[in-house]
């Protein structure tokens, strides 16, 4: 048994926890957050293609299903070739999404409905279109050295790239400039060229972003792609070396033939999280109101992972996203391994850090894709009572599925890059199609006569119109897991997991003078019947349904025996204490 206690502002043990004041949580230690991808979530002119408008009139959706902040893909001045993470002015709306008007509007009204709205920031790169990028290939004193440049290397006459590093988006991470005669780096697309962080100006322009949008209302930002920031320091001849061959990897042109150990991690990335977590501080002392907040985004080794949340001198990311359930768990995972990648990140975990709990996003598959339509609820009840805060992706709440799309209709630049073999590994675009809102045509996402990827084949089936009539649906299980989240013991309580056997895994939530929650997924197709007096103290003899889903033959409210508890196979039921 492992016993995780959850720490919020001050170590307070095993003991004492009923104690906690509700004042003393901040509001996003557990809060709930909600991803929207602004092209597909809702479209308001009728163009095919989401925008804020479109988002302004759905917060009421957001507010139903109990979410505390959302934070939306990049809105930014864009040309578009990775879909808005290639910002060509940080500081405008690109006109597909709207104006800056629509941007107060959006902010007005989500402030008026208690929604706090995070921004998507992305300070590893621009576009190649941003000003900055034209006037430093034109060596304008000011941005010359913004952006990373080399002459290259002169092999047999003939002039290379200066390493063999590849791009995420394969191929050469360095691009030559015919206008300025050099090469010029980039992680991505050949079209989002790397900022130089090495150069304080870069530093101080991007803090200044941050300070703009803070301004104007946004609650804080998710930060993009920390772990490309920084690049090896060059030599005194200003060289860079190769990064050394991954021999697991065969295409050569592919981003993993090679270990990234001199182009990803290095430590001035967590320096300049630090740095910018200052800056929220300077905001909130300028602008009052609550705690402003960054979360990032790196896939890391978990001990570099924590160094994200700060250390004794320096306050860091409160919400390093924890990727360790997405990137680990698998179908075929049984209750051990949920438990042990669920302890992973808390037994790491700094004192007095909160956690917190993402399975989906825009860059991967569905979860209800990759582990299973028949899931769905046992994934969002997981996430939404875990200690510390959730993280949904837009429609997982519904239960949205990946949409295969051709190779001749992908749009996804990563896919694009490949070949008609390799794409489907590569497309973020099956997890990126329109909201599902209803059964009209293209799912109620658009009035319009064409959606900019397709909508799902099902979505006469899966859309919220529907669900919201089905006691059981996906959407009303979501809705009433969250709304327990509000209890005194999900707030602010203690947290034992554990894996009951290899297909039943077990959650309990107490706070002293509270009833006690007990939450069990059966992950797999077999009928259980556990007891939870062998594996948890302090229960009473009866215990009372609160949550069950549509493979439970029981009812909310009916009561059962803590030493018999009967799970149907892909069950996932709450539980709690009854006086």
């Amino acid at each position: 048994m492992r016993v995780l206690t959850v720490f919020f502002g001050i170590f307070i043990g095993l003991v004492g926890v009923s104690t906690i004041l509700a004042a003393e949580l901040k509001w996003w230690q557990t809060a709930s957050f909600y991803q929207i991808y602004p092209r597909s979530f809702k479209d308001s002119d009728g163009d095919g293609v989401g925008d804020l408008k479109g988002i302004t009139h759905q917060l009421p959706y957001l507010k139903e299903i109990g979410v505390t902040a959302t934070w939306l893909s990049p809105i930014f001045t864009s040309p578009m070739a990775d879909f808005g993470y290639d910002v060509a002015n940080l500081t405008e709306i690109d006109p597909t999404f709207g104006t800056m008007e629509d941007f107060e509007a959006l902010i007005a009204k989500a402030k008026a409905i208690g929604i706090k709205i995070i921004l998507d920031f992305v300070p590893n790169h621009t576009s190649d279109e941003c000003e900055w990028f034209i006037k430093s290939a034109a060596k304008d004193p000011e941005y010359k050295d913004f952006y990373v440049w080399h002459p290259g290397k002169i092999v047999n006459g003939v002039r290379q790239p200066p390493t063999n590093w590849i791009s995420v988006f394969r191929g050469s991470m360095w691009t030559w400039h015919e206008g300025r005669q050099e090469y010029y780096l980039h992680q991505f697309l050949a079209k989002q060229p790397d900022l130089n962080y090495r150069n304080p100006k870069v530093m101080e322009a991007m803090k200044d972003v941050f300070r703009f949008w803070l301004r104007r209302g946004a609650a804080g930002f998710r930060v993009d792609a920390v772990p490309h920031t920084f690049e090896i320091q060059p030599d005194a001849q200003g060289n860079y070396p190769d990064e050394p061959r991954n021999p697991s990897v065969n295409d050569p042109e592919d981003y993993m033939y090679y270990d990234h150990v001199y182009t990803t991690n290095q430590p001035e990335t967590i320096d300049m999280v630090y740095q910018l977590r200052e800056v929220l501080e300077e905001m909130d002392a300028e602008l009052g109101g609550e705690e402003r907040i960054i979360m990032t985004e790196a896939y890391a080794p978990l001990e570099v992972l924590m160094e994200y949340y700060g250390n004794a001198t320096h306050k860091g990311a409160q919400i390093p996203f924890n990727f360790e359930l997405i990137s680990n768990i698998q179908k075929d995972s049984n209750a051990y391994q949920y438990d042990e990648f669920i302890n992973n990140w808390l037994s790491h975990m700094p004192e007095g850090e909160a956690a917190n709990w993402v399975m989906g996003n825009h860059d991967k598959s569905r979860f209800s894709s990759r582990l299973g339509e028949d899931r769905i609820d046992i994934i969002n009840m997981l996430l939404l009572t875990l200690p510390g805060c959730s993280i949904t992706y837009n429609g997982d709440e519904i239960g949205m599925t990946d949409v295969w799309i051709s190779w001749e209709d992908t749009i996804d630049p990563q896919a694009c890059q490949s070949n008609p073999q390799e794409y489907e590994r590569l497309t973020r675009d099956p997890v990126r199609t329109p909201f599902q809102w209803n059964d009209d045509k293209f799912a109620g996402f658009t009035d319009g006569t064409s959606t900019w990827l397709p909508v799902s084949d099902n979505y006469k089936m899966v859309n919220v119109k529907r669900e919201r009539g089905i006691t059981r649906s996906h959407l009303n299980v979501y809705k009433q897991v969250r709304n327990l989240r509000d209890e005194p013991a999900f707030q602010r309580g203690q947290t034992e997991t554990k894996a009951l056997n290899e297909n039943v895994l077990a959650i309990k939530r107490y706070l002293g003078g509270q009833p006690t929650y007990l939450v069990l997924l059966n992950l797999n197709d077999n009928v259980e019947v556990v007891n939870l007096n062998a594996a948890f103290s302090g229960l009473t003899h009866q215990l009372e349904y609160v949550v069950v889903t549509d493979r439970s033959p029981k009812y909310t409210g009916a009561m059962t025996y803590a030493d018999s508890v009967v799970m149907m196979p892909k069950d996932a039921i709450i539980l709690k204490t009854v006086a």
